[in-house]
């Protein structure tokens, strides 16, 4: 009986190979589980695409000139970036409200100290086709589809249309920078 307790006397303080094989076995497993798991976790986050869809997208306006249209797009959908002349500005202004399709005044379009810049999505409301800029009767876009017609501002002038091009949420941070997907200065839901 003596020897026996020796053995286990000697063996406490150290450590067995059986403890270090249980550590090392947990450890291992430890591992595994992570890199198993870390791709599964990872594919449940969205992509930067999907993220950079959904983001507020900013808009140099400095190299835009006067009647210019700039189509860029934000959560996938086409939005007009329009600099108006001042024949625009005026001319849009001036006209009644009773030969509207959808009545608008100027000032519901663009906005306060920015007359000069329309935003608004592209898409026709009649169909969804993409309207022809700098086309049509109206100072505007013709859509090529079934005839519709805006005028500068994206006022439906002509129909089978029945609204006016939306307006998306935006906003101006200077002069010669314009953030879609803002509104006041936060981000839109």
């Amino acid at each position: 009986m003596a020897d026996t307790t020796a053995t286990h006397a000697t063996a406490g303080p150290e450590g067995t190979k059986r403890d270090f094989l249980f550590l090392a076995t947990g450890a291992g497993l430890a591992v595994g589980v992570g890199a198993v798991a870390w791709p599964f976790v990872a594919s449940m986050a969205p992509d930067a695409a999907t993220v950079a869809a959904g983001a507020p997208l900013d808009v140099d306006l400095s190299p835009i000139q006067d009647g210019q249209i700039v189509n860029v797009f934000w959560r996938g959908k086409l939005i007009f970036v329009r600099k108006l002349t001042e024949k625009e500005v005026t001319d849009m202004k001036a006209v009644p409200l009773d030969q509207m399709i959808d009545p608008a005044p100027f000032s519901a379009r663009v906005k306060a100290g920015h007359d000069q810049w329309l935003v608004s999505y592209g898409n026709c409301t009649h169909l969804g086709c993409v309207p022809i800029g700098h086309s049509g009767n109206f100072e505007g876009w013709a859509c090529p589809c079934h005839g519709s017609q805006f005028d500068a501002v994206g006022r439906v002038r002509r129909g089978p249309a029945p609204t006016n091009l939306p307006i998306p949420p935006y906003a101006f941070s200077s002069d010669t920078k314009l953030t879609i997907g803002e509104e006041g200065g936060k981000a839109a839901a």
